[in-house]
Order: C-alpha cells, then sequence, then structure tokens
C-alpha cells in the first residue's frame, strides 16, 4: 500500500490531521483549494483559519467538556491548541486567539515539517486509490458535495450557518461602554476586563429588538430550508422566538455592572470580545446575523456606544453541509461503501473549531495505524474525544441526526454521584477526572502498540 496520507481541506480538522500524521513519520499531503478557489467566508489561503468567532470557547477543563477536549488535544501533542495558547488573548475562562497570527504559525508550522507538502487546487471527485480523509468543513465545494452525494445515494444535510460582525475600537463611544468580564472571571487584570461592554435600558432594549425584527434579510433560494444549528442562531431568529429571548441570551445583564453608572442595573447588554492583540478589533458575541448589510449597519448603531461604529467586517451567512455520519461512517470514521476514504471535522456532525479539531486528530492517528499495519485500541467513550466519535459513527440516531458540541450528556454516567443542579459541579469533576485518566492510558497504550 501506498504510505501517503492525503487530506482535503486544510481548515482545522485537515491541519490537526497533517501534524499528527506527520509526526508519526508519514507522507502527508494537503490537498487546499484556497485561495485559486475562494468560498464566502475565508479571507486568505491559510490553513487554520478561523472564518467565525476567534474563540475555543470555555478553558475550564475540570467543569466544561469542551475544555477537557482543550486538555486532551494538548497531551495528544495537538497542534490547533499548542498554536492557540501562543496566540491566546484575554476573554476571561474562554480560549480567544488572535485569529491572523494563529492561522499563519499553523500554516508556517504545517509548511515547515518535512513530511508536509501543500497541492493547490480543487478535488471534485472521491479518489478511489490511496488513503484520504475528507475534511472540508462546512463549505465542502459544490462539486465535492454533489460527489458525495452520489457515493451515499443519499442527500447531504444542511444547515445555515451565520458569522457576526467586527467592529473597530476606536470607533466606540467609551464614554457609554465599559470593559468587564462577566462575573469579573479571569485570573488576571487583563482578564477580568477581557470584554467591552454596552448598556440599554427597557426601552433602548424594545427599540433594539424592533429594529431588528423589521430589518431586512437574506432571502433564501427556492426549495432551501433554514435548518439553523442552534449553537450559532442569528440574533433575528433569536427574536423571533420572544422579546426577551436575547435577554436571556447573548445579551443577559449578569454578572456586569456599569462603570458609569454602577447604581443602576441595565435591561440588557451587549458585550464585544477582543479579536486581535492589538486590541484594535472587537466582535459582537452572539450576534451571528442574516441581516442584509445595510440593515446591519442601521441596527448595530442603535446600540448604545455603537452610534459611530464603523466595521472592519459585516455578519453573514452560509450554508453548512455535513454528512449523516451515524448511517455512512464506521466505528475508524471510514466511508463505509469506501473504506479507503475517512472523514473528520464539520462535515461529520460535530459543531465548533475544537470538535473539528479533535476528529481530524483521530482521523490522522487512524490513518497512520492502518498505513503501518498497527492496531489502535477504540478511544475510551468516557473521554472528550471517545464521547464525540462514538455519538458520530452510531451513537446519534441517525433519523434526527444534527450537528453535535461536545457535551457531558454524550458521556457514560457515573454510578454513585449526585444528580440534578445541586450535584452538578462534582459530578462534571468526576467526568473530567476519569476522562483524563482514561485519555492518558489511551495514549499510553496507542504508544505501545506502534512501537
Amino acid at each position: 500500500m501506498d504510505k501517503t496520507l492525503n487530506i482535503i481541506g486544510g481548515g482545522m480538522a485537515g491541519s490537526e490531521a497533517a501534524w499528527q500524521a506527520a509526526n508519526a513519520g508519514i507522507k502527508v499531503i494537503i490537498h487546499e483549494m484556497r485561495p485559486k478557489v475562494e468560498t464566502f467566508a475565508h479571507r486568505t489561503g491559510n490553513l487554520g483559519e478561523m472564518v467565525c468567532s476567534n474563540s475555543f470557547r470555555s478553558d475550564d477543563h475540570e467543569q466544561n467538556a469542551v475544555g477537557l477536549l482543550h486538555w486532551e488535544m494538548l497531551e495528544a501533542g495537538g497542534l490547533i491548541m499548542q498554536t492557540a495558547h501562543k496566540h491566546r488573548l484575554p476573554a476571561g475562562g474562554a480560549l480567544a486567539v488572535d485569529r491572523d497570527p494563529f492561522a499563519e504559525s499553523v500554516t508556517a508550522a504545517l509548511m515547515a515539517h518535512p513530511n508536509v507538502s501543500v497541492s493547490y487546487g480543487e478535488i471534485t471527485s472521491l479518489p478511489r486509490d490511496g488513503m484520504w480523509i475528507v475534511a472540508t468543513g462546512p463549505l465542502t465545494s459544490g462539486a465535492l458535495a454533489e460527489a458525495i452525494r452520489q457515493e451515499t445515494g443519499a442527500e447531504a444535510l444542511a444547515f445555515f450557518d451565520a458569522i457576526a460582525p467586527i467592529v473597530y475600537k476606536d470607533t466606540i463611544d467609551m464614554d457609554v461602554a465599559w470593559m468587564q468580564s462577566r462575573y469579573d472571571k479571569g485570573d488576571s487584570p487583563e482578564e477580568r476586563t477581557a470584554y467591552l461592554n454596552c448598556p440599554m435600558n427597557k426601552d433602548q432594549y424594545n427599540a433594539f429588538i424592533d429594529a431588528l425584527l423589521e430589518a431586512e434579510k437574506t432571502v433564501f433560494k427556492e426549495g432551501e430550508t433554514a435548518n439553523y444549528f442552534d449553537g450559532c442562531l442569528p440574533i433575528e431568529v433569536m427574536a423571533e422566538r420572544g422579546r426577551e429571548t436575547l435577554r436571556f441570551g447573548p445579551m443577559k445583564p449578569v454578572g456586569l455592572t456599569n462603570a458609569h453608572d454602577p447604581e443602576n442595573k441595565p435591561y440588557a447588554v451587549v458585550q464585544l470580545r477582543r479579536d486581535n492583540a492589538l486590541g484594535t478589533l472587537f466582535n459582537i458575541v452572539g450576534f451571528q446575523t442574516k441581516m442584509k448589510y445595510g440593515a446591519q449597519k442601521a441596527v448595530f448603531k442603535t446600540i448604545p456606544g455603537l452610534e459611530n461604529a464603523e466595521f472592519a467586517r459585516l455578519g453573514g451567512i452560509h450554508r453548512n453541509t455535513f454528512i449523516n455520519a451515524p448511517t455512512l461512517l464506521d466505528q475508524e470514521m471510514r466511508l463505509r461503501s469506501r473504506p479507503n476514504i475517512r472523514f473528520a471535522g464539520q462535515i461529520t456532525g460535530v459543531e465548533g473549531y475544537v470538535e473539528s479539531a479533535a476528529m481530524g486528530l483521530l482521523a490522522g492517528r487512524m490513518a497512520v495505524a492502518e498505513l503501518t499495519g498497527e492496531s489502535l485500541p477504540p478511544v475510551p467513550e468516557t473521554t472528550a474525544m471517545g464521547a464525540l466519535v462514538s455519538h458520530i459513527t452510531g451513537g446519534a440516531e441517525a433519523k434526527t441526526f444534527q450537528p453535535m458540541n461536545v457535551n457531558f450528556g454524550l458521556f457514560p454516567p457515573i454510578e454513585g454521584v449526585k444528580g440534578g443542579r445541586k450535584g452538578r459541579k462534582d459530578r462534571y469533576k468526576a467526568y473530567t477526572d476519569r476522562a483524563k485518566a482514561d485519555w492518558q492510558a489511551w495514549l499510553g497504550q496507542a504508544a505501545l502498540d506502534a512501537a
């Protein structure tokens, strides 16, 4: 067998898969269509480019499932997490990064690796020979998506994903806005003041909701159904669910005190998070939108403190394609009808940068084991990695399969640990303690088997 691993797509999953395989001594070719073939959301040809948020979400590896996934990836020598920590920005308890230097570093690391090469150009069909990983993400090209549909004999599922706008900080009125992380969370003064907050009273909030509901929105093509992932709903869709929905979601006023008027509690708060190391760009947290560009400017400028805001990027919406993984993939993430092809990343039905990179890490390691004739032990379902891969390769109900973030609901229960809200802290700590021990044992066994 040719011991070269071909990877289609140089995003989070493809980059991580390439890194894992290359470090195991496998020659890797990353096939990336950018910048020759552009997408709606990408701006560069860099590997590992972040197209939506600049956050990898919570970094708490004792009480949060995604933070545990961070930890597991670091333990496995993951490129994405190592690079994220190098380019970390203050974000309270979250792991946010300076997106351009992050992608540039991922690209530089892979390009410098002696076992990695990059071929720029679009792959339009599923190859029959060699070993491949399809890690094309939510913006899989139309030609390749059609090839996948033809091969699987089923319609690829799709939902619509939205991105949030980015504002120049020097255009924000700091006589109105103030810097504070929710509940002053963070280990340093910089972390505890990582977010920029714009307060609203009740009248301002209601006027904002009215403007949001009346704004001109993107119209979908005939026959397209707007199935949104709940973790990335456009703010207009949230507002349509009830006038108070946003106030109990991304605009909740809890854990914050207006530095300009500490005696009066805001009715709602719009938060912005730093988007680059210089602190010159801030993205509006949770404000993914399908409003047209002109409407965005008009509506967002009704937010106190943003009346004169200028935008480095406006929000938008794009199609996000994924396969019905529980039906199509085996336990090794291989396409049942074409076992020389693995899938990894968001196209498998995981959601988020971290989850995508994690599935790339596993796909890369599984491919290495197959190419070298080694046996890789099953990933324990008690780990964040194992819980995710088990979910997408058979644990989820195929008929209702939708994109999923990692969460403790995917983990096998622990006997004797208190349930309900009161026992949640102890339960989550028990999950993470068990996962860490089992993940380290798995890494050790995998290393022994490869020796």
